[in-house]
């Protein structure tokens, strides 16, 4: 029996505003309770520069998602913060709720698209990244946009609706450097069903042109995908890659090994269903899935860069609730009397599962962080803020140097040396006014980098401890040069014993943050090998 429309428009009108209402209600009452991460305030640091720099910048030095920069500098230049930025998180996920119900119904009608949207809304993929304050939440948006307008385009054609892709488009690609995956999905869609190939092609290449400046800051990412702190597991082989798409499969729904499997075979139930009943829909379901596992299996085959994390396949969130989805729409079709209570049953087993597996993955996003150690941040970020100088050297881009420069924005430094990049950690340090200000380094012992994660920290100074000094806050504790470091070298020798510190005391990150400083000195040896001939001539 072919795929129909049980659900009257009105009523799927109301359910999807009820699991709109659910998701933004979930969202605004945790939106502060994730603690701050270095990820979520870099944008906004980057974002305090004027706008000219801050484009420089993205283009040019950092790379990635343009339009998620723009956004934070519109909240650094308004004067919000880590909030507002969570906020817009919030607002772009409740946002995509609807998108997702309207694209389900397009490829596969409204009694599966409820069901999808069901399933999409309990997501630990969507609630999280509609907290976390980086593009994600931002890219399921326009993605799914995208793809709606794609559709739109190719069912009614006309230069408006083409005209409507290309800027959703433009927009997708412009919030994260898988837009261009999203692209080639959708370009390989319209050749394979070869619809409108002659509007298409206009419209394909005036995203190349007009994109070309995103094209170029992808490349400038590229350049830096040995930058990172994660330890992901390689990609280049077949066996990887399903791997990684049935890790993605289980953040999209529920990652427990039983859970996962039924889920997926209610997915390959759906694809065989839609196959049968839409097969153009199950074309470009496949394609959202298929396109980015042949980009990776061939992009990092001869790659030294950790895998990506399910986060990047977030575009394929709704393409994969709706293979769900047909798979649930299509147990009812299989047992006319006792499929709809069965397929109801199944929704309402598989949503607590989907939330206890993102309780498992991210706690505190539930139970919020501990009231110690937010106090003890704000008291850190208080003394930053009571004795800074406007030419200290601050090390990553650490919550309590945001909360510091909130509360003294004019003393404050504006100066932020990376971590886990030592090529842009060497080019900011080499465009600093010299001479160089104090280093500043915070060490933190309940991060979830930590091994064991505790609520205090010893205080620790460097050895040897002269010209060192240090103060602990909780878990916190932060270390200080107490004279200006003046050269690029001497920053990065005292920058080296003060990560020693770091590992002395089990910090995840300091193995990390330590081969950054030696790499950085690297760096500027290169660098001076090659001044020297040309300070001869």
């Amino acid at each position: 029996m072919p795929l129909v429309d049980t659900v009257r428009r009105h009523w799927f009108a109301f359910a999807v505003g009820a699991c709109t209402a659910g998701v933004a209600g979930f969202l605004f009452a945790n939106l502060l309770g994730w603690p701050p991460h270095e990820d979520e305030t870099l944008p906004l640091f980057v974002g305090r520069q004027p706008l000219g720099q801050l484009l420089h910048t993205v283009l040019t030095r950092r790379g990635g998602a343009p339009l998620h920069f723009m956004l934070a500098w519109v909240v650094a230049h308004l004067g919000g913060g880590l909030g507002a930025m969570r906020l817009l998180s919030a607002l772009f996920a409740i946002a995509s709720v609807p998108l997702i119900a309207l694209l389900a119904a397009r490829l596969a009608g409204r009694t599966t698209a409820l069901a999808a949207t069901a399933v999409a809304c309990a997501s630990w993929v969507l609630l999280f990244h509609g907290i976390y304050a980086r593009m994600y939440s931002l890219f399921l948006c326009t993605s799914s946009l995208s793809y709606l307008a794609l559709l739109a385009a190719i069912e009614h054609g006309g230069r408006r609706r083409w005209a409507l892709w290309v800027v959703a488009v433009l927009l997708a690609v412009a919030s994260h450097p898988y837009g261009a995956i999203v692209l080639a999905s959708q370009g390989l869609y319209v050749l394979v069903t070869r619809s409108r190939v002659r509007q298409a092609v206009l419209a394909f290449g005036a995203v190349a042109l007009i994109g070309a400046p995103f094209w170029w800051s992808d490349l400038v990412l590229a350049g830096r995908f040995d930058a990172g702190v994660g330890s992901g597991q390689k990609l280049g082989s077949a066996t990887s890659v399903l791997d990684y798409l049935e890790h993605a499969a289980g953040d999209f729904s529920s990652g427990y090994r039983g859970a996962l499997i039924v889920v997926l075979l209610l997915a390959l139930g759906g694809l065989v269903r839609l196959w049968r009943d839409r097969p153009r829909s199950a074309l470009l379901s496949v394609l959202v899935i298929a396109t980015p596992a042949l980009v990776l299996t061939f992009a990092h085959a001869n790659s030294n860069a950790a895998a990506p994390e399910s986060r990047h396949l977030i575009f394929a969130l709704p393409f994969f609730t709706l293979l769900v989805g047909a798979g649930l729409t299509g147990l009812t079709r299989r047992l006319p009397l006792a499929g709809p209570a069965v397929a109801v049953a199944a929704i309402a087993a598989l949503l607590p599962a989907e939330l206890a597996w993102g309780w498992q993955k991210t706690p505190q996003l539930y139970t919020g962080e501990p009231a110690a150690r937010i106090s003890a941040r704000h008291d850190a970020s208080d003394w930053l803020a009571k004795t800074a100088q406007p030419n200290d050297i601050l090390f990553g881009y650490d919550p309590i140097y945001l909360g510091a420069w909130r509360r003294a924005p004019g003393l404050v430094s504006r100066l932020v040396v990376p971590r886990a990049d030592p090529k842009l950690a060497f080019r900011t340090l080499l465009d600093a006014r010299k001479p160089l200000g104090r280093g500043v380094w915070v060490f933190d012992a309940s991060d979830n980098n930590n091994f064991v994660k505790r609520l205090a920290i010893p205080l620790v100074l460097p050895t040897p401890p002269q010209g060192f000094e240090a103060r602990t806050f909780g878990p916190f504790l932060v270390i200080r040069t107490a004279e200006p470091t003046r050269t690029i070298r001497n920053y990065l020798k005292l920058a080296r014993r003060a990560e020693l510190v770091g590992k002395s005391l089990d910090q995840g990150d300091a193995d990390t943050n330590l081969v950054t400083v030696l790499d950085t000195m690297q760096e500027l040896d290169a660098y001076a090998a090659k001044s020297r001939p040309a300070a001869a001539r």
